[in-house]
């Protein structure tokens, strides 16, 4: 967790006057719950079955941080490998990465390295990252320790590492905020930088309340979606 104790309070209905507006990128392997998770975090929402997601999906989280309105602009993406080019792109504007792996399924821990490689080669050199260990509920299938993932993340430099459940609820919201106290920490540290981060500096204006204009691919045109087994 964060070191700092801010004064922090989740606004539970969509806002147009705030203060601050952030974006976040959510990654990982395919079917360790990215979906599953944002859905309970933003709307209280587990849902069994759902269609897998293609590209990206967009949600929001507006929460108050020192009495500072945020905007969270969540960008959860696919996991799939054929569809990895298109997440490149997103990279650059994010000022947090939130990566996501299965605490039952070991391979998605392994490819972990592979993620932080994609976020430190391709987005801004100041982006914040949180580490989720997903589908806690699952503990009788543990693969993944917590010792391990928190070893993981101060091998690292990996601040904030928390394990989650979407079936549960269990630390889905948290997970929002403690990534708006980050961003919210970082940004005003960066307020005596000569040189702030685009991925800050473009974000924080009034200007950014209008709409962005972006091309949104969250369903196959020529595929039917298939039901699958919703993950935790």
């Amino acid at each position: 967790m964060t070191q700092e104790n801010y004064e922090v309070q989740i606004i539970n209905q969509e806002i147009t006057d705030f203060d601050l507006n952030f974006k976040i990128i959510i990654i990982g392997d395919s079917g360790v719950g990215k979906s599953c998770l944002s859905l309970r975090a933003t709307k209280n929402v587990f849902e069994n079955l759902y269609s897998p997601t293609i590209g990206f999906e967009f949600m929001t989280f507006f929460i108050k941080v020192d009495n500072k309105a945020i905007k969270l602009q969540i960008w959860d993406t696919c996991g799939q490998e054929i569809y990895r080019s298109l997440i490149s792109s997103f990279y650059i504007s994010s000022s947090l990465a939130i990566v996501v792996y299965s605490i039952d399924n070991e391979d998605s821990f392994n490819n972990l390295d592979f993620w932080l490689n994609e976020i430190r080669s391709k987005a801004n050199p100041d982006i914040g990252i949180i580490l989720i260990g997903n589908k806690a509920d699952l503990d009788n299938k543990r693969k993944v320790t917590k010792e391990t993932a928190q070893e993981y993340c101060d091998n690292n430099q990996i601040k904030v590492f928390m394990e989650t459940s979407a079936k549960t609820g269990d630390n889905a919201q948290n997970i929002f905020i403690e990534a708006a106290k980050m961003l919210y920490e970082q940004h005003m540290k960066s307020l005596d930088r000569p040189s702030r981060p685009e991925s800050l500096t473009s974000l924080v204006s009034r200007e950014s309340n209008q709409s962005t204009n972006l091309n949104i691919m969250t369903s196959d045109p020529e595929e039917k979606p298939r039901k699958k087994r919703c993950c935790k």
